[in-house]
């Protein structure tokens, strides 16, 4: 049974939030995507135990990570790259949903000593359109206040969210009312950042991947998960089906055997 506990580090100058799920087994390094926190990662955190530590790291900007600054992809390796070597973990399994698996492998690529292992959930090597249609959630207009967390996400929902639960692990009660952790125009500049082609860091690694993509995902298209798996040596894809970009949320004892079972064979 793994024991969460939340600490800080200071890296590169900016204070940054994780969840260390304790252990002695090899460390994982977890990474969220977009408006995610780090506890997303508790039930892989158990299925792993007591042979994997996952660490699960809130990305700038994120959970209770410091807001504000540089929200390019350089800024998020750098602080990744900083954080491993802080806590003198290399080489670590780097593992990332959506955003965060782009952190992932674009660590593996640029920093080989520090990951020896990658697992990317719904990661994909292109970000822009027409590949993607909607590479950017507008969340300009989103509420920063409401009197209750039921006011706040049918605030969001309003502006075409089936189902703000996601966006809601993020909900906190502010002295002025109920509202999120992150900063709505930090998302948008983090988002806009991660418009692009990754091909060159998708391809830049050489350590064994894991691709984990939902088949009904509307963020990452088949097609692309396939060409991802044949064009990089040494990638497996598990394709689950009836899930879509939270792969994890949807089928989270499938999604922890996929790792388990590429993890065990490494």
């Amino acid at each position: 049974m793994t024991t969460a506990v939340e600490k800080y580090a200071l890296v590169n100058g900016r204070r940054l939030a994780y969840v260390d799920f304790g252990g002695d087994g090899a460390p994982v390094l977890a990474m969220i995507g977009h408006f995610g926190r780090a506890r997303m990662f508790a039930p892989l955190a158990a299925a792993l135990a007591p042979a994997y530590r996952v660490i699960s790291l809130e990305q700038r900007g994120h959970g209770h990570s410091d807001t504000g600054g540089d929200f390019g992809r350089d800024a998020y390796v750098a602080d990744a790259a900083a954080f491993v070597r802080h806590l003198g973990l290399g080489p670590v399994i780097a593992l990332g949903h959506s955003m965060g698996g782009v952190t992932a492998y674009q660590l593996a690529a640029r920093h080989p000593d520090l990951v020896g292992a990658l697992v990317d959930e719904e990661g994909g090597a292109y970000n822009r359109r027409p590949e993607i249609p909607h590479p950017v959630l507008d969340v300009t207009n989103w509420p920063r206040r409401a009197a209750t967390l039921g006011e706040l996400r049918r605030g969001v929902e309003a502006h075409g969210i089936p189902d703000a639960g996601y966006f809601l692990e993020s909900a906190v009660e502010h002295p002025d009312g109920w509202g999120f952790l992150f900063d709505h125009v930090d998302m948008m500049a983090s988002q806009r950042a991660l418009v692009g082609d990754w091909w060159p860091d998708w391809l830049g690694s050489h350590c064994p991947a894991l691709l984990v993509h939902g088949a009904d995902s509307p963020i990452l298209p088949t097609a692309m998960a396939r060409r991802m798996a044949e064009r990089r040596p040494g990638t497996v894809l598990r394709e689950l089906p009836g899930c879509g970009h939270w792969v994890h949320d949807d089928a989270p004892a499938a999604f922890a055997a996929a790792v388990r079972d590429f993890l065990d064979r490494l």
